[in-house]
């Protein structure tokens, strides 16, 4: 990598600030309206770039699950998530269960398996009060 992809640029930087000031687990869209109130210039494209670019490196989690909005997160302590079958929410579960081991693994079609996460589905608070009204 070029020393331009591997630097902490001023934007990377606030990106990543505003990031690991929630814990709501935003998407690019939601994260771009944050840095835009620092850096009014900042493009979508380049938030885009930069939490992919931060994800790979492993400065912040992208949570992404079959059919749902990709999320970012900026806790990078060990923990699990939880996402509402209603609105989408995620929460942070800061005690996770052992995650199973992978090693040894067949999976017909596949030829290694290398990795597996643990991810709870349940309804959130707002959700269940809209539900019993």
């Amino acid at each position: 990598m070029s020393q331009t992809q591997t630097r902490m640029t001023r934007q990377r930087a606030v990106i990543l600030e505003e990031l690991r000031k929630t814990t709501t687990h935003p998407t690019a869209d939601e994260l771009y309206g944050k840095v835009r109130e620092r850096l009014p210039r900042i493009s979508l494209g380049t938030v885009y770039r930069n939490l992919d670019f931060l994800a790979d490196s492993g400065e912040i989690r992208r949570l992404e699950a079959a059919g749902t909005t990709k999320r970012f997160d900026g806790n990078m302590v060990d923990h699990q998530h939880v996402r509402c079958l209603c609105c989408g929410r995620i929460g942070d579960i800061m005690s996770p269960l052992p995650t199973p081991p992978v090693s040894g693994m067949h999976v017909p079609g596949f030829a290694e398996v290398r990795s597996a996460r643990i991810e709870f589905d349940g309804i959130c608070e707002q959700c269940a009060a809209a539900r019993r009204q």
